[in-house]
């Protein structure tokens, strides 16, 4: 995932981190910090779909578009990609923006897309060489093929973010939109106990109250690199 973003235009000195503990202040020390995102990996429960169901009821197609937004979201058209659209979304917001080089596919994505509307968004992300070599050459660092755009995976990725304006962003492209999960203190970071509690920690309480609820979560943090 380092790889990625990096030859994305990403500076090196940001990395992914495992985050092994969301509780355990020892575990959590070993996460460089500040974390400027989280990736969080969940499996696609019934819990999850019906939460996820019942907030959308509510909540009307986002339209946004132009420098004046608070968070830059792409709505997700690519079949199975929604790693690289987690990616696309912690990287693209925050602090990591600012540590991006000029001239890179990730300059020149956000350039690109920050006029367009959600839809024009995801047929820039449908025709971007630069996404897809980059994308196809991370995988090929792996040791498990990448699966296509028709196999069924039953796992999600969901970036959550910390804006300029100290606001939590759940940014998640199969939803209607960006969503504003609560505000943060000046000094919180995304792995503060705050921050864990608005976002990654409500997927988790959902899964543990319901019968036979799915815990095999994953998360990732964006931070300083090491070394």
């Amino acid at each position: 995932m380092s790889s990625l973003v990096h030859k994305l235009g990403l500076s090196a000195g940001l990395a992914w981190h495992d985050v092994y503990s969301l509780d355990d202040p020892f575990l959590l020390a070993f996460v460089p910090r500040p974390a400027h995102a989280l990736l969080l990996v969940f499996p696609v429960s019934k819990a999850y779909v019906a939460a996820r169901r019942d907030e959308d009821k509510s909540l009307p197609d986002y339209t946004g578009s132009g420098s004046d937004e608070e968070v830059l979201w792409f709505k997700q058209t690519i079949g199975n990609a929604c790693g690289l659209m987690g990616m696309l979304h912690a990287v693209c917001n925050g602090m990591a923006r600012e540590l991006i080089a000029p001239f890179t596919p990730l300059s020149r994505l956000i350039t690109e897309a920050t006029p367009l509307s959600p839809h024009d968004r995801a047929k820039l992300l449908e025709t971007s060489g630069d996404l897809a070599s980059a994308h196809s050459a991370a995988a090929a660092e792996g040791n498990t093929p990448a699966p296509s755009a028709d196999d069924h995976v039953d796992l999600h990725f969901v970036a959550f973010v910390k804006s300029a304006e100290n606001n939590l962003w759940e940014l998640d492209g199969s939803r209607k939109g960006p969503l504003n999960r609560g505000k943060l203190l000046e000094g919180e970071d995304v792995l503060s106990e705050k921050a864990l509690e608005l976002g990654p920690k409500k997927f988790l309480k959902r899964e543990e109250e319901t019968p036979l609820g799915e815990m095999r979560f994953s998360i990732l943090a964006l931070g300083p690199s090491i070394g």
